[in-house]
């Protein structure tokens, strides 16, 4: 079974989804790894204004590969949330409603999650090019310059996502409350 939702993400939408729940997204997201978050952050810490609007908006950590002849989007996996865990909270007061990557967050960004209302997808490893099939639409939106590294566009259909981090304090990485020898629950770690 699986929930459907598509973007802007609202406060309604938010407080529906739940930790483990598999998601599939539609709508338009945005592309973006460490050098493009750096930027952001410079930005807002600056008081400049940014080149996309946060609010309701999602951004999947991502640098896609080039796209080959007569497709959309090149391959586009996830990439290791934790690395962009310092400056996902200056993104939150803008606005941002979820992040979609993998592997589980420091402890202090589940809590900061909650606090301002938004969640945690992961998106299966792996399957980078099955993933490029859900793409619609991608383009550069700025820092250009930065390759891969961009931020990016992402028009997608049907992305294929799990809840990892709920706005209830849900985390899949936990171990299972049946487990008592601390074993995780079987999802990514």
């Amino acid at each position: 079974m699986y929930v459907k939702i598509t973007t802007p993400l609202g406060e309604e939408k938010i407080k529906s989804l739940k930790a483990g729940e598999i998601v599939l997204l539609s709508g338009t997201i945005l592309g973006a790894r460490d050098a493009a978050h750096k930027r952001l952050v410079h930005a807002i810490q600056s008081n400049k204004k940014l080149p996309v609007d946060l609010a309701g908006q999602v951004i999947f950590y991502v640098g896609p590969s080039p796209a080959p002849p007569g497709k959309r989007s090149g391959s586009i996996g996830p990439t290791t949330s934790a690395r962009m865990d310092d400056m996902t909270e200056p993104l939150l007061k803008k606005g941002l409603r979820a992040t979609i990557g993998k592997g589980a967050r420091n402890k202090k960004l589940a809590g900061i999650l909650k606090k301002y209302n938004a969640v945690y997808f992961i998106a299966p490893g792996g399957v980078a090019a099955y993933l490029a099939g859900k793409v619609k639409k991608i383009a550069a939106t700025a820092y250009a310059d930065l390759g891969p590294e961009a931020l990016f566009t992402i028009e997608v259909e049907d992305l294929p996502l799990i809840v990892a981090y709920d706005i209830y304090g849900g985390d899949i990485f936990k171990p299972a409350n049946n487990n008592p020898q601390g074993e995780d629950s079987g999802f990514y770690t």
